[in-house]
């Protein structure tokens, strides 16, 4: 059994006090279908055949990155995956970003120049479009991403649909951002600096194996496989996932931002073995039974990373 508390003022708890304070109530006959709690918000335009997906993450200096060992093209290129990866969780297909960027005193026009050459390598790779956002001074640098995809109408990927008997399912490997925190060179270094956000297969599942719910693996597959459980009113029972070359089974369960894709369809679906080289790996199954994940038999607890546990 692996150990651990949540603190009571977790960033799961803040957000549904959060989700209450704002007084939405998205759902039949309002525009907006879904509001806080998912990758998402999902908003539907009066008369579209599509719905509009909107996603905002921030990159934060010596939180997200560290400038020792982050360059510049590294930095933007991230802030951007981070939000793609929110719109592949959801089945999307990504339209434009906003870019709002702080940067310290020490941050020339060098700095800043490469930041958005690596933004905007991934953005033309993934046609998304900079279509505005802001500059200012800070402290430390600090990047808020804003992305804004598009899906069919009513198809959007959520993290509510998983139904019992539904089987749990992770693409690629995970621990390799773990391992790249510290590592100076290789494969797990080029995940941790330059994370790939499954656009591609975010589309696949939701058109082809039809996955009833699905989310990005960013704070570590134990917390968010939690998260999916409170979202869908489920347990998941899960064995071990496929391990990155040289991670452990702490790096795997626990470390964050390896950005593969969690998802669960039915148990009679095919799910093929891989997507365009990325492994998909049935890891376990959902449960009738309180939100809660075990893991070989035992609790595992939700101890990924929570910015205020």
């Amino acid at each position: 059994m692996v150990k651990g508390t949540l603190s009571k003022n977790n960033e799961v708890d803040l957000v549904r006090r959060i989700a209450r304070w704002s007084g939405l109530s998205p759902g039949p006959g309002s525009s907006l279908v879904l509001g806080i709690g998912d990758d998402c918000a999902i908003y539907r335009p009066r008369g579209s055949r599509e719905d509009l997906l909107f996603t905002t993450d921030l990159v934060i200096e010596d939180v997200h990155f560290r400038r020792s060992t982050h360059r510049a093209e590294d930095v933007g290129w991230k802030c951007l995956a981070r939000g793609l990866s929110d719109i592949a969780a959801m089945g999307g297909d990504p339209r434009f970003c906003l870019v709002s960027l702080a940067v310290g005193e020490w941050a020339g026009a060098d700095w800043i120049e490469g930041f958005y050459a690596g933004l905007l390598r991934l953005a033309r790779r993934e046609h998304t479009a900079l279509a505005g956002g802001d500059l200012a001074r800070a402290e430390k640098v600090t990047c808020d991403i804003v992305v804004c995809g598009a899906v069919p109408r009513g198809r959007a990927l959520r993290r509510d649909g998983a139904r019992a008997g539904d089987a749990i399912y992770v693409s690629g490997a995970l621990g390799g951002s773990a391992i790249g925190l510290e590592a100076r060179v290789g494969k797990a270094r080029k995940r941790h600096l330059r994370p790939e956000p499954r656009l591609a297969l975010g589309r696949f599942l939701r058109e082809k194996v039809h996955a009833t719910a699905a989310m990005d693996v960013s704070d570590g597959l134990s917390i968010d496989l939690r998260r999916m459980c409170e979202a869908s009113g489920l347990r998941a029972e899960i064995g071990m996932p496929p391990l990155f070359p040289g991670a452990s089974d702490a790096q795997a369960l626990h470390g964050g931002e390896d950005y593969e894709l969690l998802f669960t369809a039915p148990a009679r679906v095919k799910v093929p073995g891989e997507f365009e080289g990325v492994p998909l790996t049935r890891i376990g199954r959902m449960r009738r039974g309180d939100a809660d994940v075990s893991f070989n038999g035992g609790r595992l607890d939700p101890l990924g990373w929570d910015h205020f546990a």
